[in-house]
């Protein structure tokens, strides 16, 4: 494996893995730095019709695991974003880590990095907590681009026990401080109907296809994340979102100068999911940003909750890109 580096002047050349409906690339466009994805590369048929309805280029559709070290050489890339699976980690799952089948796609690819005559400068990976923990790929603590070490943010976050320095406090504080100036969830709303009517009856409301079913509301009412236009904080929203309404997202409640406590039933607040263009606002893609018209709506959700936040990966990759030494 030789060295590589980037010849100054140049736009940096970065490939895409798992680029799902292009949250990376939404996010490297938002970091502002001079990169051109060359190519990507996605397993999912529908993913790939929305990542192409939106950049007009098709990503690979296939197993990574039949690509080889030559075939990446091949692309000059400087830089990988990978956004591999998130299953074999989760708190959900099984958490069969690197043993899990899901996983070995992204082994594969650490494997390739040795053979590779053209390495990659950077790496750039997106998943959940628990990826970082133990049940990481060991050959993920090993790899080396030009000698050094892949950085592992655990412990400027403070994960595993690591003992937080002055500098970090400071950046917890800073971080509480943001929540008091966090957007209510109304600026996300593609439909706003807090200023006025509620959810009317009428088969004509386009709202009425989300909201959910009283015997859902009457069964998991209690185990439902409930929000309300003024809230300022939303939960994580799955892929298995409108689905099921249990661990899968929030719900937000549709009639207005209600809190949960003030009311005698759940139904009262007409709770509705939020719509996937509401999804996408919250995970701070494009206003441009769009499904095409065979993308069913459950599979709207699926998409959305498989990708990422722009608001939160874009500033990280800015991060990368500008301390790359």
């Amino acid at each position: 494996m030789e060295v590589s580096f980037k010849e100054e002047g140049k736009l940096w050349r970065v490939l895409e893995f798992y680029s799902g409906i292009g949250g990376l690339r939404y996010s490297l466009m938002k970091a502002g730095v001079d990169a051109e994805v060359v190519d990507a590369f996605d397993i999912n048929e529908v993913a790939n019709d929305v990542y192409e309805h939106n950049f007009g280029h098709r990503p690979h559709q296939g197993n990574i695991q039949t690509l080889s070290a030559v075939d990446l050489d091949n692309y000059e890339s400087d830089v990988w974003l990978l956004s591999p699976p998130c299953q074999p980690y989760t708190r959900q799952g099984l958490q069969k880590g690197s043993s899990d089948a899901r996983a070995s796609s992204f082994l594969k690819i650490l494997e390739l990095i040795p053979q590779s005559s053209r390495p990659p400068l950077m790496l750039f990976v997106e998943n959940v907590v628990g990826f970082e923990a133990k049940r990481r790929p060991l050959s993920f603590q090993s790899v080396q681009f030009n000698n050094a070490l892949l950085w592992d943010p655990s412990p400027i976050l403070g994960y595993e026990g690591s003992p937080m320095t002055s500098e970090e406090a400071e950046s917890h504080a800073y971080r509480n401080k943001l929540l008091e100036t966090c957007r209510p969830i109304q600026d996300f709303l593609e439909i706003n109907n807090f200023g006025g009517d509620v959810i009317s009856d009428s088969t004509n409301n386009p709202l009425n296809q989300y909201l959910v079913p009283s015997s859902l509301v009457e069964r998991w009412g209690s185990a439902m994340d409930i929000v309300f236009p003024e809230s300022k904080r939303c939960c994580c929203f799955t892929k298995s979102y409108f689905r099921y309404v249990k661990g899968t997202g929030s719900l937000l409640a549709s009639v207005p100068g209600k809190m949960k406590s003030e009311v005698s039933s759940l139904q009262e607040l007409r709770l509705r999911y939020f719509t996937p263009r509401e999804v996408a606002n919250l995970h701070s893609f494009p206003e441009e940003f769009q499904f095409p018209e065979h993308v069913s709506l459950r599979q709207c959700y699926a998409l959305l909750g498989n990708s990422l936040s722009v608001g939160v990966v874009g500033p990280l990759l800015r991060y990368l890109f500008t301390h790359q030494s």
